[in-house]
């Protein structure tokens, strides 16, 4: 791992290396053009090319949608077009806009929204990532045999590019065979990678290569009519300049794809006209479209969830907020990468001698500074919007009103002003997604970010210089301050944007120390209890079981409660409290158990918020099933639950009868609960569980009601209730009963305990989970699965694992997946006995009932 780490790392930094050899290739061949020479090009523009770019661009996205369809086939999980259409839309989108920022993290949450599960999602995102190359390998390898020597007519300093031709194209064609030959799905370490059918793998080609010309067509509109070049010798130019964009490491080969476009082109083509060509076609293929997504979004945010929403798709809802922060978080990184690159370009001269009239010119200096200092601001506090950091969020709606203003006082840049202004139109209704109350110099940050800041910087910096190349530099030049001073204020707005992201990066550097009280807040059982019973989940009633320690956050209304056990520190289900308190309490969990050399492990937590652990890190296994009954739809009546209907009856024919029993009155019936139970376990043959179930302790015991059966006055079983808050949830933790009470008696305690529960107003009864239940039974299986399905088939000596599933069924309940998340690597089986050893009160338990 730590290997692979430094590699990454490398490959990293060796981007950086690659861009900043762009720029100065760039810089040399623009060295005899000026600014204002690109900008001309660029107003002569026709408006038919403008058109048919952004058509293919439209085209491209649509064909895009497809890749999605043919992927969700592969995965064997059809979702209509009428829903898929926008997400992946966005998603794509996303994925070419924010490849530092989270493209892969709001692609996860975007597809398990639509109801897809998370290995599915996996198997999704790698046949996308193998569509992507099987259309690049065979367009490029075609161009590039049918074009062997594209190196004469353009300037290539190779030989023959036909063997790489043979290369791709083979490549391709070898895909093709093995997809057709093999039958089995490819193993690789616990992974099992089903193959697609030939069918679907020639979709991916033909999509694929659709793609890639799409893509191509938009750059080739926008050249000159007047061009002597072959759409077939610029497909060649334009695949190999995407190749070496694509293994630079460089965020969308931003600055080396043109680079290579410069360097090929340079024949036909005068260079201040490319540059402008290259400028208009990443807007129109990656600005448009992130705007019109951006635009979605934020339709979807002002109107508050209404039916224009709803008609895109039911989905919608769901996985819009949860991407909104890295859109924003996109958008902030933009907004200061124009405030600097703004610093760094000559002012409008009609606009500074208007401004020059109203302001003062100390005025206009300061504002000039300041804006490249709001724009570095903006770089750094991207950061923390993408975590939701509260406190990001109000310092980057600040900033941005600041931003709007000085862009105004500076030069009178209306444009500038116009754009931040939309930024901030979006950002205000989205207050509520950003929750976190964390410091913006906590949080892992990314050699990947620090790279993209660079990149930002070293961009605004040779912009600088190439429009003030023919500047004579000197010391002096630091301290003039004239109306016309476009080159100083360059300079010195460009050195207080880097004091900042210095000062920043030194603060990054100094390491916050987490002292052991940060983790050892006091806390006394009344704030236990009390954050407890404001739960609309009944699962954190084991936390009176005192069995367990707690984490609690420094406003103390939110806890996970855990276990040690050997290095694990396993957390019992997700934390407890507001759900906007879970991820800052999520990684001080984390850290504490980095400080004390334990594996973290979270036991039985939900799939509503598996972005948080994935987030961490984390590594995801499918533990079973929960089962919930509905309560508003349960009902003895009709043919479904006749089973349940004959039960009661036949059990109430004998005398038998249910009641509750309040905890004031509990202690006069605790012997009789607790010699059942005693009775309970020897004849089992069984002992007490903990952690995940409770044992049956006094004090626990009393602090809820019982529901109970009796005849003639005796109790002969009886089952503890747990209830949570807003009653939301309903279930039961243990049950017993005299070994002569006649079958059915328990099913009597549900029937009675479910259909009190619904005369109460509680909306769920929690039957509890089946473990191991819901597995993918396929050979295309993740390797987990398949273990879990053999477990749960043959593993009745440890755990009646079918009968727990079986049992459940009959009250036809709605089963929600339950999961493990733990750190990736060789570590998971000793975790999994930790576990066991835990729940079980120790090794011999695992192996004995």
């Amino acid at each position: 791992m730590h290997i692979k780490d430094t590699l990454n790392k490398l490959s990293q930094l060796l981007g950086l290396c690659l861009f900043i050899l762009a720029l100065v290739i760039i810089h040399y061949k623009l060295k005899q053009y000026h600014l204002h020479d690109i900008i001309t090009q660029i107003k002569q523009f026709s408006p038919n090319s403008l058109l048919l770019a952004v058509t293919f661009t439209i085209l491209d996205y649509l064909i895009l949608t497809l890749n999605d369809v043919l992927g969700l086939r592969y995965i064997n999980h059809p979702i209509k077009y009428s829903k898929l259409a926008l997400a992946s839309f966005v998603s794509y989108v996303y994925s070419y806009n924010l490849t530092i920022l989270g493209g892969g993290t709001a692609r996860y949450r975007i597809y398990s929204a639509l109801g897809v599960s998370t290995p599915k999602v996996a198997r999704l995102i790698i046949f996308c990532s193998v569509t992507f190359w099987l259309g690049f390998l065979l367009l490029a390898g075609s161009v590039f045999l049918t074009t062997p020597h594209i190196q004469n007519t353009l300037h290539i300093p190779l030989g023959s590019i036909r063997p790489v031709g043979w290369m791709f194209v083979g490549t391709v064609i070898i895909y093709i065979l093995f997809v057709s030959l093999r039958k089995q799905p490819l193993h690789f370490r616990s992974w099992n990678i089903a193959l697609p059918s030939v069918s679907i793998s020639l979709g991916q080609i033909v999509i694929s290569s659709i793609d890639w010309l799409f893509a191509c067509g938009v750059l080739y509109s926008l050249l000159p009519p007047e061009i002597s070049i072959t759409l077939r010798q610029f497909l060649a130019v334009f695949m190999l300049a995407q190749l070496v964009g694509l293994i630079s490491y460089v965020p969308g080969g931003l600055g080396v794809f043109e680079t290579v476009i410069l360097l090929l082109m340079s024949p036909y083509i005068k260079s201040s006209t490319l540059v402008g060509c290259l400028l208009l076609y990443r807007l129109i293929y990656y600005i448009l479209p992130f705007g019109a997504a951006t635009f979605i979004l934020a339709i979807y945010e002002l109107t508050e969830k209404k039916r224009v929403m709803i008609k895109v798709g039911a989905a919608f809802e769901k996985w819009a907020p949860v991407i909104m922060p890295y859109v924003l978080a996109f958008m902030c990184f933009i907004a200061g990468s124009i405030l600097l690159f703004s610093g760094a370009l000559p002012s409008v001269k009609g606009r500074m001698e208007f401004l020059y009239d109203l302001l003062p010119l100390p005025a206009i200096e300061i504002s000039h500074f300041l804006a490249s200092v709001v724009g570095a601001f903006l770089l750094l506090l991207a950061r923390g919007l993408q975590r939701r950091i509260s406190l990001a969020y109000h310092l980057a709606v600040t900033l941005l009103v600041f931003g709007i203003l000085f862009s105004l006082l500076k030069g009178f840049d209306y444009e500038e002003a116009i754009i931040l202004t939309i930024v901030l139109l979006i950002f205000l209704p989205s207050r509520r997604e950003f929750y976190r109350k964390a410091s913006l110099l906590t949080g892992h940050l990314t050699l990947a970010w620090g790279v993209l800041v660079a990149i930002v910087i070293f961009c605004s910096v040779w912009l600088g210089f190439f429009c003030y190349k023919h500047v004579d530099y000197s010391n002096k030049l630091w301290w003039r301050f004239v109306i016309n001073g476009d080159a100083p204020r360059f300079l010195r707005a460009t050195s207080g944007a880097v004091i900042v992201i210095l000062i920043y990066a030194l603060a990054r550097l100094h390491p916050v120390k987490h002292t052991a009280e940060e983790y050892e807040i006091s806390y006394t059982p009344e704030t236990i209890e009390k954050i407890i019973e404001s739960s609309r989940r009944t699962y954190p009633k084991l936390a009176l079981l005192g069995d367990k320690k707690f984490l609690l956050n420094k406003e103390q209304n939110t806890f996970i409660m855990y276990a040690v056990e050997g290095k694990s520190c396993i957390a019992m289900g997700d934390p407890v409290g507001p759900e906007n308190f879970w991820e800052d309490l999520l990684w001080k969990f984390r850290r504490m158990c980095r400080r004390n050399e334990l594996w973290p492990a979270f036991y039985e937590i939900d799939s509503s918020r598996l972005d948080l652990y994935l987030d961490m890190g984390m590594s995801i296994l499918k533990l079973g099933e929960e089962g919930r009954i509905n309560l508003n739809d349960f009902s003895l009546e009709g043919a479904k639950n006749k089973d349940l209907r004959y039960v009661r009856n036949k059990i109430q024919k004998q005398n038998f009868v249910f009641d509750i029993i309040s905890t004031d009155h509990l202690m006069n019936v605790i012997k009789q609960l607790k010699d059942i139970s005693y009775i309970w376990l020897s004849e089992k043959k069984t002992r007490e569980k903990g952690f995940s179930l409770g044992f049956f302790e006094t004090n626990y015991i009393s602090k809820f009601p019982i529901a109970v059966v009796r005849k003639n006055g005796k109790i002969v079983a009886f089952a503890n209730i747990w209830q949570s808050a807003e009653k939301e949830e309903i279930s039961i933790d243990l049950m017993r009963h005299l070994p002569d009470c006649p079958n059915g008696i328990m099913d009597y305690l549900f029937v009675e305990l479910i259909l009190w529960g619904k005369q109460t107003g509680y909306q769920w009864f929690n039957l509890g989970m089946a473990p191991l239940s819901g597995m993918e039974d396929d050979e295309l299986a993740p390797l987990w699965h398949k273990l879990g399905t053999f477990i749960f088939t043959h593993g009745e000596h440890f755990y009646n694992f079918r009968g727990v599933r079986h049992y459940k069924e009959k009250f036809s309940p709605l089963w929600k997946p339950k999961y493990l998340a733990c750190p990736k690597g060789l570590m998971l089986p000793r975790i999994l006995t930790n576990l066991s050893s835990l729940i079980s009160g120790g090794i011999k338990g695992t192996f004995s009932k």
